[in-house]
């Protein structure tokens, strides 16, 4: 034997929610410290620049201080190692950083504008910033590169610490926001689970995001409709198990009976009708819970054709007009007399209308009227069945459909069948492509039932699961 298989493991919503954001938020450091990383460096670079300018703004103005400092060869400021070239108005070039001073720059300084480049001077890379001096010369500092790769090391290290601080907010933020969702997630899940083994009654509060609470009004939902439909079911096998057990048991009493002689001689055929009787009632019942068994199935079988509504009604009248003869019903039939074709299954259009006449015939007294009628309705045709019976409740219309409904609801009240008849109907209605509709007092006095079939062939039906 082969071992059973377990179901893959898979992680929790909880733990994708934390990895996702912090991967995300990984991604983003990561970017953003690249970026970051080279716009210090260029930040860095200016604001050395500046400061250098400004310097030289400062001595470019004062030539006297310029020639001292020029004079005894020093450095502006030792420890950033800045040293000044001083490009007098004959063109000349003198000082420590002379070297920096090219020919383009020493143009440029003569003409009255500032210098901004970079040089290199004894090995080194630095930065040059000149100013004209009032006098037509100009003024040149150098500093060291290095300056900038101290300020630039400076800068990307306090870099550090808001990115990871930002990473961690991140991390802590996917998990407040997995908890937020996976709670209640797990809740309906277990709820969902619990519904599953058949509890009842549950409810799953709609907290979290808007999808998590339409989730959990979606099982409340559920909850409610499979009660009800239990519910419903319940009280059905209960209708089934009483018109089952009526005839069984008057069936038992006959057989025992019979077999015991306690009925014999000319009480035997009287028996036998009652027999027979109470067996067509429990032929009649369990053929009506297969037909609607059969109209549940995927694979409900329909031929269509095109279908003259006006002749199928005539032919049923014929047939229910000598069964209402017989019970002093008044039957009438209304239809145009011409021919009114559609695409249906005649078989089963047929069918939906002897089990609305049979309903009709159930509850119709002596000397009311019944009525089949038939007539064009836009492209399709309608069909009704009206008698003069005692009609139906607006609490009745809600129900009329329902297995066993009305049924439960007049039992000893007025004659009643199995209960699946307008539930058969109903299906086979849909089946078919059309509606029926219920209507409390027809024109006769009594219910009338309304149903509308099309005059192409139907889509496809989806079988659904009535109370």
């Amino acid at each position: 034997m082969n071992a059973p298989r377990r179901p893959s493991r898979r992680g929790s919503l909880t733990g994708s929610i934390v990895l996702l954001t912090t991967a995300v938020a990984a991604v983003a450091v990561v970017l953003t410290g690249l970026f970051a990383w080279r716009v210090i460096r260029t930040n860095a670079e200016n604001q050395e620049r500046e400061q250098l300018s400004r310097q030289a703004e400062v001595l470019a103005r004062t030539p006297p201080l310029a020639s001292w400092i020029l004079d005894r060869q020093e450095r502006i400021a030792g420890a950033d190692d800045i040293q000044l070239a001083l490009v007098r108005p004959s063109g000349t070039v003198d000082g420590p950083a002379a070297a920096t001073v090219e020919d383009k720059g020493r143009r440029t300084l003569l003409s009255g504008k500032t210098l901004s480049t970079t040089a290199r001077l004894d090995g080194r890379e630095v930065l040059v910033e000149g100013a004209p001096t009032p006098t037509g010369g100009g003024l040149v500092l150098t500093q060291p590169m290095s300056a900038v790769d101290q300020a630039t090391d400076r800068m990307r290290g306090s870099l550090v610490l808001p990115l990871g601080l930002g990473l961690t907010g991140a991390a802590l933020a996917g998990a407040l926001l997995a908890r937020r969702l996976a709670r209640p997630l797990v809740s309906a899940a277990r709820t969902a689970h619990r519904l599953s083994e058949g509890e009842r009654g549950l409810t799953v509060p709609a907290e979290g995001p808007a999808e998590v609470a339409e989730l959990a009004g979606a099982l409340n939902t559920l909850d409610a409709a499979l009660t009800h439909s239990e519910d419903r079911q319940r009280e059905f096998l209960l209708s089934v198990s009483h018109e089952i057990r009526t005839p069984l048991t008057t069936v038992r009493g006959y057989a025992e009976a019979l077999a015991d002689e306690v009925v014999t001689g000319d009480e035997v055929p009287e028996a036998g009708r009652i027999l027979r009787g109470e067996i067509e009632r429990l032929e009649r019942f369990v053929g009506d819970l297969l037909a609607l068994a059969r109209l549940e199935a995927d694979d409900f079988r329909l031929d269509t054709d095109e279908v003259d509504l006006d002749a199928l009604v005539a032919e049923a009248a014929q047939a229910w007009s000598a069964r209402c003869s017989r019970l002093d019903v008044d039957f009438r039939v209304e239809r145009p007399a011409r021919p009114l074709p559609v695409i249906t299954d005649g078989f089963r259009v047929r069918q939906l209308v002897d089990g609305l006449a049979e309903n009709a015939l159930r509850v119709t007294p002596a000397g009311k009227p019944l009525v089949l009628a038939v007539r064009a309705d836009g492209p399709g045709a309608l069909l009704e069945v009206r008698d003069g019976g005692p009609g139906l409740t607006d609490d009745d219309i809600a129900v009329a459909f329902e297995r066993g409904a009305l049924t439960d609801r007049y039992r000893g009240v007025r004659p009643v069948g199995s209960g699946l008849g307008l539930a058969i109907a109903h299906r086979l209605t849909t089946r078919l492509g059309g509606t029926i509709t219920a209507s409390g007092r027809a024109p006769e006095g009594g219910a009338r039932f309304t149903v509308r079939l099309p005059s192409h062939p139907m889509a496809p039906y989806t079988p659904r699961t009535l109370p």
